[in-house]
């Protein structure tokens, strides 16, 4: 028996690849082509639903130790807020992507939680390979934490979340925050993380699917680690699938679509994290590619997942 797709996400999905067209996959390594064609996509995709109308956004900046401005953007639902927060890392590769890109996404499960979102715009490879990125996102957890009293924070109440590149930025930051007794973290929301360099062979009974194939993973772990990339020298907080020792991370929150190319890491590690002691709530969900909640985000499948996360958030 093969893997299909979920029957919803195939016809939410079918008009996005008729607008694709016949365009010839790009070359493993092509940066520029991928921000060109895949920022409009991402972006496109993002804003098949509404931005949530009861959602409002505040612009913050931060200066970097190197003297980089990061845009932090807080998303709150407008009303008595809960007390809990969430830093948010965006997908992308960690090559492509932004804050902006991502403010449909964030909105509406800002608005579903009812839950404060700080989302950061960190910088991206090859430009600024690792471990910029995951300084950035670690500046941002800091400043959350710093000016978590004039935003209304319980410090004891703030997760880390990200989707795709920003999954494994949320695990990665988690891990930086452990190992340097850094801001606690009360939870991990790990959204069909990108977590291992190592994945370059392409799953023949995943690839027809791949919403992010082989090819663009292979460019983005490059870009990210460069010559390192699938070597021995990689540390677990550039690719976390690298993680030894998970005793002391945060609860997590792991999602995994079936005909996604992460499925197996992210299995592999709710198994680590499982091993070292860490409460994990892990879901695989059949039928389902890369980034399915927002390409079908009115399916039973995408309903569900987004069901999942509004419990956890609601938990903080």
């Amino acid at each position: 028996m093969t893997l299909a797709l979920d029957p919803q996400i195939a016809a939410a999905l079918a008009p996005i690849m008729e607008h694709a067209g016949d365009a010839p996959p790009l070359a493993a390594g092509d940066v520029t082509g991928r921000r060109t064609t895949l920022d409009p996509m991402l972006t496109t995709i993002n804003k098949l639903e509404p931005t949530a109308a009861d959602v409002t956004t505040t612009d913050y900046h931060l200066i970097t130790d190197d003297g980089a401005t990061l845009l932090l953007r807080w998303y709150t639902k407008n009303g008595p807020q809960p007390g809990s927060a969430v830093l948010y890392l965006h997908g992308g590769g960690m090559i492509l992507g932004s804050v902006a890109a991502w403010d449909g996404p964030v909105s509406r499960i800002v608005s579903r939680s009812g839950v404060p979102f700080l989302s950061v715009d960190y910088r991206l490879a090859p430009e600024h390979p690792y471990p910029t990125p995951l300084h950035d996102t670690y500046a941002g957890l800091s400043w959350l934490h710093a000016h978590a009293e004039e935003l209304g924070v319980d410090l004891a109440r703030i997760a880390v979340m990200g989707n795709s590149a920003g999954g494994g930025l949320a695990a990665a930051v988690s891990i930086l925050a452990r190992d340097n007794d850094g801001p606690p973290i009360a939870r991990q929301l790990l959204i069909f993380p990108m977590l291992d360099d190592r994945n370059t062979v392409p799953d023949p009974d995943i690839a027809p699917y791949a919403a992010w194939t082989y090819d663009d993973n292979i460019t983005a772990w490059q870009a990210i680690l460069g010559d390192n990339a699938g070597g021995d020298a990689v540390p677990p907080d550039a690719a976390p699938a690298r993680l030894a020792d998970a005793s002391g991370l945060p609860p997590a929150y792991i999602e995994a679509g079936q005909l996604d190319i992460f499925r197996d890491e992210d299995l592999r590690y709710g198994i680590t994290l499982s091993q070292g002691a860490v409460p994990v709530d892990l879901t695989l969900t059949p039928g389902a590619p890369h980034e399915f909640d927002v390409i079908a985000y009115n399916s039973d499948a995408a309903q569900r997942a987004i069901a999942g996360r509004v419990r956890v958030l609601q938990s903080l």
